[in-house]
């Protein structure tokens, strides 16, 4: 397995040619099989462009090669509207896993959640991958809901 030793986080917004491959990971790993068209993650992606708060996309990239991405969103659970803003949709290619990179890419969404006035994030995940965030100083705040953990993490933790 390849590791990437030297890599950058960076908005979306700075590295739009990244955004079809953002897209195509988020597709491929949440929406395809829910039966949602491709272009319809692209139009998600995309509102990153207009936005100056949320949603906000980072991407991991060594060089010109895509890494991974993380976002911060307003809410990535309907049944949970109270929580807000949602670090969601983490992938890091599989090349490039065991490397820090998914560490950074979450920390990147919660500092600009913090860095918006947040004072707490969000994020849920499958219990096989829960204790991922755990390491990172993530609170689990509930369990399965919809079959996720549900976490936060305080501004200064």
């Amino acid at each position: 397995m390849a590791t990437h030793k030297t890599y950058s986080i960076s908005d979306l917004r700075d590295r739009p040619d990244f955004a079809d491959d953002v897209a195509d990971r988020i597709w491929n790993a949440w929406w395809r099989q829910d039966g949602h068209e491709r272009a319809f993650v692209r139009g998600l992606v995309d509102e990153n462009f207009a936005s100056t708060g949320l949603p906000q996309a980072f991407v991991a990239h060594d060089g010109d090669t895509f890494l991974g991405t993380a976002h911060l969103i307003d809410n990535d659970l309907e049944s949970r509207p109270q929580y807000s803003p949602w670090v969601a949709a983490v992938w890091v290619d599989e090349t490039a896993r065991r490397s820090g990179i998914g560490a950074a890419l979450v920390q990147a969404g919660a500092d600009a959640a913090f860095g918006q006035g947040f004072d707490t994030a969000y994020l849920c995940a499958r219990p096989a991958v829960s204790a991922f965030y755990e390491r990172l100083s993530w609170q689990r705040i509930e369990e399965d809901v919809e079959g996720l953990n549900v976490f936060s993490m305080k501004r200064g933790a």
